[in-house]
Formats: structure tokens, C-alpha cells, sequence
């Protein structure tokens, strides 16, 4: 399996000012070991959530924002992808909102954020949970790195 090649690069009115993104050189490569996270890019939020994700993983996760890729190559539509966070495993298993963001903890480097990535799949853990990232998904403009352009349409 070919692993993708990384760079760091600013990307210009995509996200927000000072905002670096690790992106792949060439198109999103799905590896034996890379699983694909996609999330919203006109988010301040979102992105400096990801960039975390991706440099504290155990596991290589390519963090893509969906206005910049074709989403369909994943099996997914935009209006899916504009909604809610999707993680995409190298087995082409899929998980959104609150199961996607479980997923990525477990991914994590450090045991605690493992087992809370663990604990949200389990009920009625995982009810709250869902309940948790509707509410920081419709308020996240109102988070630390938010911004207008991070309010859903309701």
C-alpha cells in the first residue's frame, strides 16, 4: 500500500487567516491504514479541530474539508457532508457526528481520550453524546477559533 506524501500549506480564503492545514500532495489517497476525516473548512472550529486530530493520532488520518474535495469518491453527498463531521476507515466504513468524532478519540494517542472514545458508543453514553454534538455542531460559532461563517442554516 502506497502511504501519501504530506505538506503544509496556507490556504487562502478556505480557512481562516493563519489557519495551516495538512493536506496531501495529490488527491485523497485511501491507504491500508489511513482512515479520511471530513470536515467543514469555512469553520475556524472545525479546523482547528481536525489539525489536532491529525497531529495527535496513533493511526495516519488524512483531514480533508469537504468544500475542497469531491465527496462522492467516499460514498457521500454534499448536503451530508455540509451537516455534520464524516470519518471514512480504510475498509470504507463510514461515521458521522457523534460516532465520528468517538472514532477519532479512540484513534488518539493518549489512553484517556481512548477510552472517552470508547465510552461514547456505549448507551446511554452515547445518547448524550449525540445530543452534544447536535448542540456543539448548531453553536459552534459561538466556540473558541468560531466564526459567522461557522453557523449551520437552521
Amino acid at each position: 500500500a502506497e502511504v501519501a506524501k504530506w505538506q503544509t500549506r496556507s490556504t487562502q480564503n478556505a480557512f481562516p487567516k493563519g489557519v495551516r492545514v495538512r493536506v496531501p500532495l495529490s488527491a485523497p489517497i485511501m491507504t491500508a491504514t489511513a482512515a479520511t476525516l471530513i470536515f467543514d473548512g469555512d469553520c475556524g472550529f472545525c479546523t482547528s479541530t481536525a489539525n489536532y486530530i491529525v497531529a495527535h493520532s496513533r493511526s495516519p488520518i488524512n483531514a480533508v474539508a469537504w468544500q475542497l474535495t469531491d465527496v462522492t469518491l467516499y460514498g457521500l453527498l454534499e448536503p451530508q457532508t455540509a451537516d455534520r463531521v464524516w470519518l471514512v476507515n480504510a475498509t470504507g466504513e463510514k461515521y458521522s457526528g457523534h460516532e465520528a468524532f468517538a472514532q477519532l478519540l479512540i484513534l488518539q494517542k493518549r489512553p484517556l481520550l481512548t477510552i472517552v472514545g470508547y465510552l461514547i458508543l456505549v448507551p446511554p453514553i452515547c445518547w448524550l453524546a449525540r445530543l452534544g454534538y447536535r448542540l456543539t455542531a448548531r453553536f459552534r460559532h459561538l466556540l473558541p477559533g468560531g466564526t459567522p461563517a461557522c453557523k449551520l442554516p437552521r
